[in-house]
């Protein structure tokens, strides 16, 4: 999802948090179920933490709220402000601070700070997530639900400048940049090889078109019986019907660094689809490549790979040459789409399979 200019993928789901949640509760509980605790939470980012530890806390206790700043965006200020003070009846009571991250300990420097003079019974600190790898140490911290990594999160009442406290899990910034690509080749060029080394190589889905379709219309989905509805009928699976297969993949793949697009698309009206798609999504195509390879090396290729598969449309030369001309025709205004854009590229198709992997690489890594 995208939440002002940054992209952020799922990291805690809802069930993992409120596990983490009942595990502090119960701790607390353990210690203070015989008197009467009073919790505070500190806002903005701990109020959903607050009502969950509540809910599972099943014995008498009170609750206030103090304020606390010290982020602007993703990164702290090192200035802690106080916002909203301390409630009065404290002193003589236990008091547990419920906190929903602990990272550098600037915040909980301030909060010790602020109860120094307050004559409290006992002070303890409780935090949902706590990251140890940052946390200074200069304080216990008494009771924590999970140790996460130094990665900034969002969700359950963590904000990245106020949007994303709403959600109900958790997603941590995406620092990786997404590179989505679309491959072109004429047949017999090793679109298919190389997708697989590259995929590999830079954590990318590779959707095949061809494979989607057939697995869509094999499984009898909704998508597959109304694209099996059109060629039924000898007319051609319009292209909204394949952009919502193509939605559906990339959906499937939240944790992907991009996606390779392979045979799809291959009119510039399904060029214009797919970037709008992408848009919407806050996506982008960010290259195409095209494998180029001399005709007649790739019309021997074929014969070569008929013998081997049985395919009757790679053992006749002249039907090879048709799909040829065929691909020359739907490909050229692709090129001039892609170009006109500035993202086309040629790569030599010819060599040795790890040589054409270089060359596509550099193209990638230069991006």
């Amino acid at each position: 999802m995208k939440l002002h200019d940054k992209t952020f993928v799922p990291y805690l789901s809802e069930a993992t948090i409120l596990k983490a949640v009942a595990k502090v509760a119960r701790a607390v509980a353990e210690d203070y179920k015989e008197e009467i605790p009073i919790f505070i939470g500190v806002l903005n980012g701990s109020f959903m933490f607050v009502a969950d530890f509540l809910k599972a806390y099943q014995h008498p206790c009170e609750v206030s709220f103090v304020k606390l700043s010290s982020y602007q965006g993703l990164t702290s200020t090192g200035i802690v402000e106080t916002l909203l003070d301390l409630p009065e009846n404290v002193e003589g009571r236990s008091v547990i601070i419920l906190e929903d991250i602990i990272d550098t300990g600037r915040t909980l420097k301030e909060l010790v700070y602020l109860f120094a003079n307050k004559n409290v019974k006992e002070f303890k600190i409780a935090s949902l997530f706590y990251k140890a790898s940052v946390y200074n140490g200069e304080y216990t911290i008494d009771y924590f639900g999970l140790e996460i990594p130094d990665k900034f999160i969002v969700g359950y009442g963590l904000d990245y400048n106020e949007l994303g406290r709403n959600l109900r899990e958790v997603y941590q910034l995406n620092n990786n940049q997404m590179i989505n690509l679309v491959l072109f080749g004429k047949p017999g060029a090793g679109k298919g090889t190389q997708a697989e080394f590259l995929k590999e190589k830079y954590n990318l889905k590779h959707i095949s078109t061809g494979d989607v379709f057939r697995y869509n219309m094999k499984n009898d989905t909704e998508l597959g019986k109304l694209a099996k509805s059109y060629i039924d009928r000898g007319d051609l699976v319009p292209d909204e019907v394949t952009i919502k297969m193509l939605q559906e993949e990339v959906e499937k793949n939240p944790e992907a660094s991009g996606f390779i697009f392979d045979g799809f698309p291959r009119t510039a009206a399904q060029a214009k689809a797919l970037d709008f798609f992408l848009a919407e999504k806050s996506m982008k195509i960010n290259a195409t490549i095209a494998l180029e390879a001399n005709d007649e090396v790739l019309i021997q290729r074929l014969l070569e790979r008929g013998e081997v598969s049985g395919r009757t449309d790679d053992q006749d030369e002249d039907k090879i040459r048709n799909r040829f001309e065929e691909y020359n025709q739907k490909t050229a205004p692709l090129k001039k789409f892609y170009e006109d854009q500035g993202k086309f590229h040629s790569v030599n198709g010819i060599g040795a399979i790890d040589e054409i992997t270089h060359r596509l690489a550099k193209v990638i890594e230069e991006l």
